[in-house]
């Protein structure tokens, strides 16, 4: 069978580390022989828990119907996924459904031979589908400039503030009344650190968090051409006042107690669940982990904001992925058919209620509201508030750069110069921003 294949030039704009490399080459050598058309084959990112309830969704579609067979199977993180499903490609190994990280959007938009669009392939197959069921903050992410759905939204979320109510109240704070506005974080996280806690609060995913919501909260740019969705010619602007102020003020709250970096990912979350750290700012995913490992009473709360730079927050961004549809198999109503039972109602609430992720459609949300599980899990509902409580503007719908892997490299590299006292806010934003929009300009000249 001919297909068409991920251009060479991906290659060396989405090469990993070596140590990485030989990973991603290994899991692909340990692929297993070529499946049958009945067979779908669906790589992903979800380990552990998630893994196992990913294994759960493909059972329960395989025991729905007797003609296909989804076989999901774990290739690492992220980065992992992306790399080892362009080496497939090419080696004619590809799977069905790949799962990818919503910055490597722009990365499977530029192969347009290689994939097939969810719009197109719902139509091809003549599967029910309507794009107005999804949410519109978590669709408008993975759309053309004209409304058309490219991916299939799957696991999608976004950031919230957790606390520790237990602490709070040690520190004679109201357990029920989180900060609003970073002005009052501050005040609270130096009530926790002098009530005795080894520290205020950390973050995980800082880029995304601290850089890429805080700016959406705000209804601030991130970058020019509307965050990327106008075109290649974008440049990153996050070295503006009103971002340097920001991480300036973490920067000193970090000098004396109130702020604790704890890594990249979600490494710091023992600071958290320990009792070690107060607060944590963190994907609202992680619902299912702490309320498993934390040992005390927790509370869930919007992310804050600055009042000098906003009467009201704007709205929050996603983060998770998408399914992507691979070209070069025969089985695809099969794919379609999974696609319509993953976006169902009943499976979605319940992978909602489970995950943390939000509800992709409209209907699961409304289910899961209809149920009483909002009501009964304080502050499950903070997250889906976040992303509908206003409708996105050119600001705050998202982002689309390319190589932003790499980029969110860089903006890490920068913010931990700043956490060491290495730089200032103002020279690690702008070197960010140099930095990134280099990577930016020769992303637009291997894709125009």
């Amino acid at each position: 069978m001919s297909y068409a294949r991920f251009p060479a030039r991906l290659s060396t704009r989405f090469s990993l580390p070596p140590a990485i490399s030989l990973i991603a080459a290994l899991l692909i050598l340990a692929a297993p022989p070529a499946h049958t058309d009945e067979e779908i084959l669906w790589w992903h990112a979800m380990g552990g828990e998630l893994g196992q309830k990913v294994d759960a969704l493909a059972a329960g579609f395989n025991a729905s119907q007797d003609t296909y067979t989804v076989r999901p199977v774990y290739k690492g993180n992220y980065s992992e996924v992306l790399n080892a499903a362009i080496a497939a490609f090419r080696a004619g190994t590809q799977p069905h459904i790949v799962q990818v990280f919503e910055v490597g959007t722009a990365t499977m938009m530029t192969a347009q031979n290689a994939i097939y669009p969810v719009y197109q392939l719902m139509a091809d197959v003549g599967e029910p589908f309507d794009p107005d069921a999804y949410l519109p903050a978590v669709a408008s992410y993975y759309t053309t400039t004209d409304g058309r759905l490219l991916s299939l939204p799957f696991n999608s979320s976004t950031p919230v503030f957790y606390y520790n109510k237990d602490a709070f109240a040690k520190a004679g704070l109201d357990p029920e009344r989180p900060p609003k506005t970073w002005p009052e974080m501050g005040q609270a996280m130096a009530a926790v650190r002098d009530a005795g806690y080894e520290c205020g609060f950390s973050t995980a995913w800082q880029s995304w968090i601290q850089i890429e919501n805080f700016s959406a909260w705000h209804n601030l740019p991130i970058g020019t051409q509307e965050n990327g969705f106008g075109g290649l010619a974008t440049e990153l602007v996050i070295n503006s006042p009103a971002h340097v102020n920001h991480l300036k003020t973490l920067a000193e709250w970090s000098q004396d107690g109130r702020f604790r970096y704890g890594g990249r990912r979600g490494d710091g979350q023992g600071l958290f669940t320990s009792g070690a750290c107060v607060g944590w700012f963190h994907s609202s995913a992680g619902y299912a982990s702490i309320r498993d490992t934390a040992e005390f009473d927790f509370g869930i709360a919007p992310l804050p904001y600055w009042p000098e730079l906003i009467d009201e927050p704007q709205n929050s961004i996603i983060g998770g992925a998408t399914l992507w549809v691979l070209r070069g198999h025969e089985a695809y109503d099969g794919v379609a058919r999974f696609f319509s039972y993953l976006s169902s109602r009943d499976v979605q609430a319940d992978w909602h209620q489970f995950t943390g992720y939000l509800p992709i459609t409209l209907d699961a949300w409304k289910a899961t509201e209809q149920s009483g599980f909002y009501r009964q899990n304080p502050g499950t509902d903070v997250a889906i508030s976040q992303v509908t409580g206003n409708s996105p503007t050119a600001n705050s719908k998202g982002l689309r750069f390319g190589s932003f892997v790499q980029i969110r490299d860089i903006i890490n590299e920068e913010m931990e110069a700043l956490w060491a006292g290495k730089k200032t806010a103002q020279q690690a934003l702008d070197d960010a921003t140099r930095r990134g929009n280099e990577l930016l300009r020769r992303f637009e000249r291997d894709h125009s």
